[in-house]
Order: structure tokens, then sequence, then C-alpha cells
């Protein structure tokens, strides 16, 4: 089956992506997981801090491209410096925006992705942003120029699944742009559910970090999204 995600010019043939999210460094045994049981092709670093993937980034192989992602940013003007940053250590153009609003539960500050966003865009970036789901923000990101959409599922960590299920239900059937739900998607289950209302793809960390057996878990997210993209593709009934 010929089913391609498409962000701007990149193509992904995997729809599971791993995030950095609350882990406080990354390990050989997480990626490698990651990229030989999941198949991972897309795996986000925090540019402001790559000093601590450095002793694995070189062992990535290359078909599984690095996103370089802004998080300790506060405000737009930040995220752009950030973005700066990393295309200047050779990471590229495609970033992932991450402007942390409330530090505690880690929500996205919608209003200053806007406008990194568009800054961004404008200076010919592949922009991806994670965002609180908000359809009327989302309008706002879109045309600023985004590439993606990452709404939150739950806060990030939590593993609490689809807490914005129908507010990202709203994105998918709003936006013309690939939704890739973000945070809070703990279980297998829960990334089944979010292909099958239609999102484009699951960026996940938490879980998976934390996992007694890596391997089983990595496996088993693969299937489970998998399952739920070809469930959405099949047109079956309602979800």
């Amino acid at each position: 089956m010929d089913d391609i995600l498409k962000i701007g010019d990149y193509h992904f043939s995997s729809r599971f992506m791993l995030g950095s999210g609350k882990t406080a460094r990354y390990s050989r045994d997480l990626v490698e997981c990651a990229i030989r049981y999941a198949g991972v092709e897309l795996i986000s670093v925090a540019a402001r801090w790559l000093e601590m993937y450095e002793p694995f980034l070189s062992e990535v192989p290359d078909n599984v491209k690095l996103l370089p992602n802004t998080l300790g940013a506060e405000n737009a003007e930040q995220a752009v410096e950030i973005a700066h940053m990393a295309r200047d250590k050779g990471l590229g153009d495609l970033i992932k925006i991450e402007i942390i609003g409330d530090k505690k539960f880690l929500i996205p500050n919608n209003e200053e992705t806007v406008k990194a966003t568009r800054i961004l865009s404008e200076e010919g970036f592949t922009v991806m942003t994670y965002m609180y789901p908000d359809i009327v923000k989302a309008k706002q990101i879109e045309e600023a120029g985004a590439k993606a959409l990452m709404p939150l599922a739950s806060p990030s960590g939590t593993s609490r699944g689809l807490a914005t299920r129908d507010f990202i239900k709203i994105l998918i059937d709003e936006i013309d742009l690939p939704i890739i739900v973000d945070a809070g998607i703990g279980r297998p289950s829960q990334a089944c559910e979010a292909m099958e209302l239609g999102a484009d793809g699951i960026m996940m960390n938490t879980a998976l970090a934390t996992a007694v057996s890596k391997p089983l878990l990595a496996r088993s997210f693969k299937e489970a999204v998998e399952a739920g993209r070809i469930a959405y593709l099949s047109q079956s009934g309602e979800v």
C-alpha cells in the first residue's frame, strides 16, 4: 500500500515518531528500539541541548531524520533563535516549534506559536507546530505557513490518552495539513484510536522510555499505529 506521510518536501513511510518529552536524556537502547522495532523514521531532539544527544547521534542511520525542536523557548523570539541555531549546526530546515506557556503542565502557547510559525516559514523553514487543539489558532497557524500541526492529546508525560479527542477530531476534519498527535499517548490502544480518528501520525516518548520491555512496547506501538491507519482508510464506519 502506497501510503506516504508528506510534510512539506519530506516523505515518511512510518507514521510513528519518537519525541523528546519529559525524558531527561536519550539512551542508545531507547533509540535502537524505536528504530529497529517501531520503524521510526523521525526523531525529535531539543536543539537547545544537543550535547546530551551526542553519544548516539552519529549512530542514527541515514534513513532516520532528526527533527530539532525549540523546547525551552518561552516566546516566539526565543523559538526563532533556537531554530536558527539548529540550522547553523547542520540540522536542516525542518523544525518543530515548542513554545511552552505553562511549565507545570507543559501546555503550549498558541499565540506565540502563530508568530514563530510565520517568521520561520517566511525564512524557508519547514515548520511543524506543537499546539493545544484550538481550531481558531490552528487556522491561524495554517495560514502562517505551517506544514503540520501537532496537537497534544493530554498533558505531556501523563499517558492519559485522548483527553482532547473531540478537539483533535475537529482539526482533522477542518485543517488541510497533516495532524500528528503529540503528548499524552501512553498505550498502543490510545495510538490506534487516534489513528482511527484520522490522525496522520503519532509522536510518543515517555511510555517507551519507561517501558520494562522497550522492544515489545515499540513493536506494539508500531502495529497499533498501522492498524489504526488501515481502519481509518477502510472507512468501515463512524469513528
